[in-house]
């Protein structure tokens, strides 16, 4: 995912989690905030729940990519958070990949519907 869809100050991340609203999976949750202006931005979020370095980088890794692969046939306008729980340490990129894609569509950022 390029830099300019991403949401890197915490302030930013802060406000999000703040004033968003939240679609929990047992792999990720997201939490949606949207804003007048149309830009698009997410923020990935791994603690230390789900391993050490090397796993929580290797999550953050596939979380990016699965978001970039969306970011085509997502509606425009919104920051987001997501964060990853400790169960996705130990997913599959399919797992991680169909739980991103759950939460998205729940929270009605895909806009076309034959992926």
């Amino acid at each position: 995912m390029k830099r300019r869809f991403r949401l890197t100050r915490s302030n930013d991340i802060k406000r999000v989690r703040r004033v968003g609203k939240s679609y929990a999976h047992p792999l990720v949750v997201l939490v949606l905030s949207f804003t007048p202006e149309t830009s698009t931005r997410i923020a990935i979020i791994t603690g230390k729940s789900i391993g050490g370095a090397v796993e929580r980088n290797r999550v953050r890794r596939r979380m990016r990519a699965i978001c970039a692969s969306f970011l085509p046939s997502m509606k425009k306008g919104f920051q987001a958070v997501l964060i990853g729980r400790a169960p996705s340490g130990g997913a599959t990129f399919e797992e991680l990949e169909q739980s991103v894609e759950n939460v998205f569509r729940r929270a009605n950022l895909i806009q076309n519907t034959n992926e």
